[in-house]
Parts: C-alpha cells; sequence; structure tokens
C-alpha cells in the first residue's frame, strides 16, 4: 500500500497557530517580500500533491526493482526519471535556496514540512534531491563566487545533482584518518585521488551532471581533522559557457545492497586523480562541511517523521477496517461479525504512540525551522546569536529523536497489521526497513548523543540548555494546560544535567555511557514543550472544530500521561553511572 496524503489541517496548525510563522516572516525583511500566509498554504498545497500522486506511487516499485548497476552506470526504477523531471521543473530542489542564484528562498519552517511529505512519500526518491540541498548550502556559504556562478544554478534547478563525499572504508566517524588526497595544479586546480565509501545519489540517471563534494588532505596538510580540506568535484567538466566537457576521472565502482532504501543509489565512489576546486580554505573543509552535514542531519530526522506519518496513517486506516473480536465493553458494531480494531486497548496504545511522537516530532522540526530562520534572518545580532545556539543544541537531539521514534513508530504500525504487516504488499515492512537507516547515517544517534552532551552541554557548562529553560519557564506563565507536568520534565531535565556536569569529571566513562539515555531525556521533555503549546493553541480556539481541536488535546493528554513518564526510567538510568557497563572486561564480551 502506497497510499499518502500529506496531513495538511496539522501542518498548517503548526505553522500557523502554534509558531505563527506568517507574522515571523512579517518582521524579517529578507522573507517579507517572498512570502505569506496564502504563498505559504499554496507551496504546501501543491506539495501535497506532488507527493501523495507522483511520488508516493513509485514507491512500492522503487523498492521492489531497486537501482541497477551495470558497467559503471547505475539505472533508477521505472518510473523515476520522468518524475524527476516533474519534479524539477517545478522547482522544488530550489526551493530554500539562494535567490540570487535561482533559488526560491523559502523559509525553513516551511521546508522541513515539504522534506517531511517527500519522505512520506518515499525516502529513496527523497535521497536524490535532499543531497543536492545541503550541497547547494555549503557551496552558497563556503564556495568562491566563480564556483557558486557556474554550479548553484543547474543544481537549483535540478539538471544537476550533488553529493556529500566523506566516509572511506577505514574512517567512518573519525574523518581524520581519510586518506584521498589532493594534489595543486598549476591552474589552481587538484587533482583528487582516494576511494569513497556510502555515497548517496553517486552516479544516477536523473540528471546530466553529478557534482561530488569531497573531503580530502593536501600533501603537507597537518595531522588528523586539522588537515581536512574540502573540494568539489564534478562527474563532467564544465566549460566557459556552462555547457559540459570532458568525464572526470571520478567514477562509480559498484553499489550497495542494502536492507532498505533500495532505489537510493548508494555507491562507492572511485576519484583517480579527478579534477577538483577548492571550496572554502585548505584545512578547514571539515567546517565548511560541517555546514551541509548540519542540514542533513535535521533532514535525516525529518525522515524519521516523514516514515512514521505514512505508517500512521496507513495503520490507523487499517485498524478501522480490520474485523477481530467484540470490545472489552460489548459490541461496537453490531451489524458485523465482529469489531474493528481500532476499540480494542492496545491498537489505541500503538496507534496514539505513533500520533503522539509523530506530531511532537513535527511540531519540534517546525521549532528548530524557526530558529535555523531567525539565525539567518534577524536584523538584531543577538537573536540571531540566540538562535544559532538553540539550532547547534537541538540539531542532534532532532536528528537522534525523530529516527530513534520512527523507527519505534513504523514497528507499531507494522504490529497493528499483525500477520499482515509481515507481508511485503501491504507496505508497512518496507516503512520498518527504509526508516532503519535514518538511526545510522549522517552520524550514528550514539555519536549525535555525544555531540550533546559532550559538545553542546557539557562543554558550555549548561548555558544554551540555560537559554531553552529561560523560554520555556516564560511560556510556563501564562499555559493553560499542561504546566505543572512540563516544569516537572524541565527540572529533572536540568538537575540531571548538573549532575553529569560534576559528576563527568571524575569518570570518564560517564559521557559515553549516559549520553543515549540523555538525549531521550533531552528529547521528551522538547516534545513536552511542543505538546503544551500546541494544546495551548487548540484550547483557544476549541469552540471552532471541537474534532480536529478535540483531538489535539486528546492526543496531548496521552503523551503526558503515557509516555513523558518514561523520563523518570531515563534519569534513573543515568544516575545509575558507567559502572555496570565497564564491569566486564573486554575478553568477557
Amino acid at each position: 500500500m502506497t497510499d499518502y496524503n500529506a496531513p495538511l489541517r496539522d501542518m498548517r496548525f503548526v505553522l500557523h497557530e502554534v509558531f505563527q510563522g506568517p507574522a515571523l516572516w512579517a518582521r524579517l525583511p529578507a522573507l517579507a517580500e517572498r512570502i505569506d500566509a496564502d504563498t505559504a498554504d499554496a507551496i504546501l498545497e501543491e506539495a501535497a500533491k506532488l507527493t501523495g500522486q507522483l511520488i508516493a506511487p513509485l514507491s512500492r516499485n522503487g523498492d521492489e526493482q531497486g537501482v541497477r548497476f551495470e558497467a559503471g552506470q547505475v539505472s533508477t526504477p521505472d518510473g523515476f526519471r520522468d518524475a524527476w523531471q516533474i519534479y524539477r521543473e517545478g522547482g522544488w530542489v530550489g526551493l530554500g535556496g539562494n535567490p540570487e542564484h535561482g533559488g526560491m528562498g523559502m523559509p525553513k519552517m516551511l521546508g522541513v514540512l515539504f522534506e517531511e511529505m517527500m519522505y512520506a512519500a518515499d525516502s529513496s526518491f527523497s535521497l536524490y534531491s535532499a543531497l543536492s540541498a545541503g550541497s547547494c548550502l555549503a557551496i552558497d556559504a563556503h564556495a568562491s563566487e566563480a564556483l557558486k556562478a557556474t554550479y548553484l544554478g543547474p543544481l537549483y534547478e535540478g539538471r544537476w545533482a550533488g553529493t556529500m563525499c566523506l566516509t572511506e572504508p577505514h574512517a567512518g566517524t573519525d574523518l581524520g584518518l581519510i586518506r584521498t588526497r589532493a594534489e595543486p595544479q598549476a591552474d589552481g586546480s587538484y587533482r583528487i585521488s582516494g576511494s569513497k565509501i556510502f555515497i548517496t545519489g553517486g552516479e544516477q540517471d536523473l540528471t546530466e551532471n553529478i557534482v561530488h563534494l569531497v573531503l580530502a588532505k593536501l600533501p603537507d596538510a597537518p595531522a588528523g581533522a586539522k588537515g581536512i580540506s574540502l573540494f568539489l568535484v564534478p562527474k563532467f567538466q564544465v566549460e566557459a559557457d556552462g555547457s559540459l566537457g570532458a568525464r572526470n576521472a571520478a567514477h562509480c565502482g559498484s553499489i550497495e545492497h542494502k536492507m532498505g532504501i533500495k532505489a537510493s543509489a548508494t555507491c562507492v565512489m572511485n576519484f583517480d586523480g579527478a579534477v577538483g576546486y577548492l571550496v572554502g580554505e585548505t584545512n578547514k573543509g571539515l567546517a565548511a562541511m560541517f555546514t551541509m552535514m548540519n542540514y542533513e542531519r535535521l533532514s535525516i530526522g525529518i525522515q524519521g517523521i516523514g516514515c512514521a506519518e505514512a505508517s500512521y496513517q496507513s495503520a490507523a486506516r487499517y485498524a478501522n477496517e480490520r474485523l477481530q473480536s467484540r470490545a472489552a465493553i460489548g459490541a461496537q458494531a453490531r451489524d458485523k461479525v465482529a469489531d474493528p480494531i481500532i476499540h480494542h486497548g492496545d491498537v489505541r496504545r500503538m496507534l496514539l504512540t505513533m500520533r503522539a511522537l509523530t506530531e511532537g516530532g513535527r511540531a519540534f522540526a517546525a521549532y528548530v525551522g524557526q530558529q535555523l530562520d531567525l539565525a539567518k534572518y534577524a536584523e538584531d545580532p543577538g537573536e540571531r546569536e540566540h538562535a544559532q545556539r538553540l539550532v547547534a543544541l537541538l540539531t542532534p537531539v532532532a536528528k537522534a529523536f525523530f529516527t530513534d521514534n520512527g523507527l519505534e513508530s513504523c514497528v507499531l504500525g507494522q504490529q497493528v497489521y499483525g500477520g499482515h504487516g509481515y507481508i511485503r504488499e501491504w507496505g508497512q515492512e518496507q516503512r520498518v526497513r527504509d526508516v532503519r537507516i535514518a538511526q545510522i547515517y549522517e552520524g550514528t544517534n550514539g555519536i549525535q548523543a555525544l555531540d550533546l552532551l559532550g559538545r553542546k552541554v557539557l562543554a558550555d557548562n549548561g548555558q544554551a540548555l540555560a537559554s531553552l529553560a529561560t523560554e520555556i519557564r516564560a511560556f510556563c506563565v501564562d499555559a493553560p494546560l499542561h504546566r505543572e507536568a512540563l516544569l516537572d520534565a524541565l527540572k529533572r531535565l536540568e538537575s540531571a544535567s548538573q549532575w553529569l556536569i560534576g559528576q563527568a569529571r571524575e569518570d570518564a566513562n560517564l559521557v559515553s555511557a549516559s549520553a543515549v539515555e540523555y538525549l531521550h531525556l533531552f528529547g521528551l521533555t522538547a516534545y513536552a514543550y511542543m505538546w503544551a503549546r500546541m494544546a495551548a493553541a487548540a484550547h483557544q480556539r476549541l469552540s471552532e472544530d471541537t474534532d480536529f481541536y478535540g483531538a489535539k488535546l486528546g492526543c496531548a493528554e496521552f503523551f503526558f500521561q503515557r509516555l513523558l513518564p518514561r523520563s523518570l526510567a531515563l534519569d534513573a538510568s543515568i544516575r545509575a553511572g558507567s559502572q555496570s557497563l565497564y564491569r566486564l572486561a573486554a575478553e568477557q564480551f
């Protein structure tokens, strides 16, 4: 089953009513001239048609057929090329891109909702676009004006696509170990040599050119991560007039055979003296690449939300149709041989868990998008700096918590189907396989947790967290619902943070032993803030639409009563320390 209908009503609720997006855009001059509420709604409407009618129907066949690799060439599944043509003609690749080079310049608050639709429709198709959008960010932020003028326009148009080439067989998280080399040339270019693995879209038949962003080291580079530079390496060289020239020495050696996202080409890329161009400064490539990586981390987090939403829609339909047994309180569908399973308590538990996590994630994604917009467009330097600190703090939470919840939700959606959830044609097992990678790539969720606790909380002694806590407490002053539960959760997070800051000085293993539980504690507290804000907005307008706003209030109640208590166990686990993890010697495993 590949039916997907974008939850437009809920997306508008988050964008317009919870976070007042149009009011924010109106006070940011760079956005005020580009977008208002009507424009945002029109974009969401068109995006819903695109994803529901064009992309979602490709998902099942794309999974069954996968990509094909022959003689160094990758072929995408049937229908992908035609769909890409329609997709690019709509300007969707450049939705958030720099208008100076042909992008639409839309706010990230809107962009995260579009990305959710894309991933819900089909993760594989979406990845080709997501990597291009991320490449554009890095090029726009760090490349020379000449490189921007040559490459950004075709990338925004979708005629060309971008990739991110970091990982090598021996160097994943520890990029300081990379061996790819860059030899300077007399004309200012470089010759890039080395192999990269796990390169999404490294080769494909959707676009006429592919622009690789490659991490490599110069001959005299310092050791480790401080010696990494970033290079732009096109598949085809670009002539002065913008036309394509000779084939570059960048080739796909093979593709991976994967558990999921089978219609996304995951390539081994071999660079054999390929011509490349420096992006940014020498030996500062990792910082430049992080511009793209941070975008991708939020995007991949949203993959978890999109897959969860699609799984929820399918499971909710099934639960209303599937007849099994009678409800505990007696027959609810007396004209049928049994009641729909939606009347059974455990099915409701699963569906409400999916819905509460997914809608909480959608709101949190929009909140992070709001901070990104403020960091980029706010006129006041203090406001920009504050927003940027929140972005840095919240990005690892978004990537890891969204995707952990995404897998949980997709497994629950499969479980609602019972035996049918294990059968391919129902589609739920594909969601489980497709979403699973999101916890792994763009920095595993364990690495995100280490980043959050070690670099974003302990390193600044909890100052960024304190700033967020101040905002939450200010909201609670007038919050009509769930105020005490939210404040209790916040106090628990703050107390655990201070305990970790103190204990980490005495226990070198504590951060790595506690980081994942800490990230989940943080995530649940952030979701509590989102649900309190959504409940406040719904409470204010309940009389206007008791069905929609009443459901929102019901989901909020479920979150606070049945999901937020998970934070109690996480707090206890954190405070248990690292000793039990290190009681066994390495040889005992």
